[in-house]
């Protein structure tokens, strides 16, 4: 019986290039020169200290810019509350998101069997697995979802006949 997996993933090797590669822009830019700011990735976490908040935007979009050219969309990045530092300085977290959440599968799975398409979905763990008698049938479901614009990236692994 055909079936495939939704899942969702960040490849970490990918993000941890994409911070080396803010890092080192940050050195070279003019308007970060005498700034002590900086970016750091440990465990899927990406911790940023900036000297202002204007800083620290700047390094949003430096690093929205480079994650996405690494193939990393900036749905998968779940930016925490911003936390003072030492003087006017700010530290922010931002989180990689891994697998999808209880909520969102089980409104993912709510959608399908609204649509009343021919499918079996399951949820395992922090993904989806989608089951169907015909090809054709799961590739709906996949057109489906894609459109259903969710803020989480998806991707469609382990399709098979």
């Amino acid at each position: 019986m055909p079936s495939f997996d939704i899942v969702s993933e960040v490849d970490l090797a990918e993000a941890d290039n994409a911070v080396q590669n803010v890092t080192r822009e940050i050195t070279t830019r003019y308007d970060f020169k005498g700034s002590k700011s900086t970016i750091e990735m440990k465990d899927g976490v990406i911790t940023i200290f900036a000297d202002d908040d204007m800083k620290l935007r700047q390094m949003h979009e430096i690093l929205q810019g480079n994650m996405q050219k690494r193939g990393i969309e900036p749905g998968s990045l779940d930016y925490k509350k911003e936390e003072p530092a030492a003087g006017q300085s700010v530290r922010q977290q931002v989180v990689l998101k891994q697998g999808i959440e209880k909520e969102l599968a089980k409104k993912i799975v709510k959608a399908i069997k609204g649509e009343k398409l021919k499918v079996q979905s399951a949820i395992q763990g922090e993904e989806l697995r989608i089951t169907g008698k015909k090809r054709d049938d799961l590739q709906e479901v996949i057109a489906f979802v894609k459109a259903m614009k969710l803020e989480q990236p998806l991707q469609y692994k382990n399709f098979r006949d």
